[in-house]
């Protein structure tokens, strides 16, 4: 019953009586005392409705705003954050969650693994998410979250996508290096960082476009038994189970790199400059992409970056990327034109 109603009845019902007993009475005493009761009976009524009328009231999400975090963070350590992943599967109770759906659980693998791999390693649990990112060596290469509930083939439609994406990212950084005027130092260095860009931006477009050992990483979902036995498969190197997480678009996962051993570490950009790509005068010409490069000869971390897959945007919350992280041609512009202080 709403407000409104409930004080319609108290006025039917309280105020015809007192109307009566007001009139019966003819002394001035009576009538003082008769008016004084009633406005006490009236305002204990309002207020009484009042309160009634806010506990009725509709109780909102409560976890809008909250974000749940799974995996690691810069200066975490690795085999620590490992273990106690595996000390909370072999806990995590039979019953739980009470949905009946399952625990939702970060699957970390060894290496990188193409996607045809993957039927094996997730093929009977239910996936949601996968991880990915070409391992070029002392190359920062973007982390990409591929929405994917079928395994292998929306991964492999995912990369298609992905590779699109990056082929339009290297024709950006060519047309900015075309685009750079002048011939001092802070010029070259811009010129050349752009070049290195559009390199690294093909090389990532070749690996998706064929279907690279590049996925390292998923977001499952199963009963704690299954999740279990997916833990001892080979290829896998942890399971980290996350029974608090009952919505995806409110959590972050941030897995460990097959190459993070020990501290997680800022990423390093530590490989050769390649040579610069010419360009003409009347505008970008194309490079030719490095190959892929075989599993397990990088060395160095990548970027601890969560970015949705081009075709599929997700609300799921964003890590933002590090500070020196170029995620796109954008993130290169400031700065560069001013000479470092020597």
């Amino acid at each position: 019953m709403r407000a409104g109603d409930l004080l319609r009845q108290l006025d039917q019902q309280l105020l015809p009586p007192l109307t009566r007993a007001v009139a019966r009475l003819g002394d001035r005493s009576g009538r003082s005392g008769v008016l004084t009761w009633a406005a006490v009976l009236s305002a204990a009524a309002v207020l009484g409705t009042a309160v009634w009328a806010a506990d009725d009231a509709p109780v909102g999400d409560r976890t809008v705003g909250e974000v749940t975090r799974v995996g690691v963070a810069d200066g975490d350590w690795v085999p620590g954050y490992l273990r106690s992943a595996a000390a909370d599967l072999a806990a995590l109770s039979p019953t739980a969650p009470a949905t009946g759906d399952g625990t939702y659980a970060l699957v970390m693998l060894d290496a990188y693994l193409p996607p045809q791999r993957l039927a094996a390693v997730l093929g009977d649990v239910s996936v949601s998410t996968v991880f990915g990112r070409v391992p070029l060596p002392g190359r920062q290469t973007e982390i990409v979250r591929i929405p994917a509930s079928r395994v292998p083939d929306d991964v492999v439609a995912q990369m298609a996508q992905v590779a699109a994406r990056k082929d339009g990212e290297a024709a950006d950084y060519r047309a900015r290096a075309a685009a750079v005027r002048g011939d001092g130092a802070a010029e070259r260095e811009l010129r050349q960082r752009y070049v290195t860009g559009a390199d690294v931006a093909s090389a990532e477009a070749a690996a998706y476009r064929t279907g690279c050992a590049c996925v390292y990483a998923a977001v499952v979902r199963a009963a704690p038994e299954v999740l279990r036995g997916v833990a001892a498969r080979p290829d896998v190197r942890a399971v980290d189970p996350a029974p608090e997480v009952y919505r995806l678009d409110r959590t972050v996962f941030t897995p460990p790199l097959p190459e993070q051993r020990d501290v997680v570490r800022p990423p390093a950009d530590t490989g050769p400059s390649p040579e610069p790509t010419p360009l003409a005068s009347g505008g970008p010409t194309s490079s030719t992409p490095r190959p892929p490069v075989p599993m397990g000869e990088s060395s160095e971390p990548a970027p601890l970056v969560t970015i949705p897959s081009p075709a599929s945007p997700s609300a799921e919350p964003t890590e933002a990327a590090p500070p020196g992280v170029a995620t796109s041609p954008d993130a290169i512009d400031e700065g560069l034109l001013t000479p470092s202080p020597s």
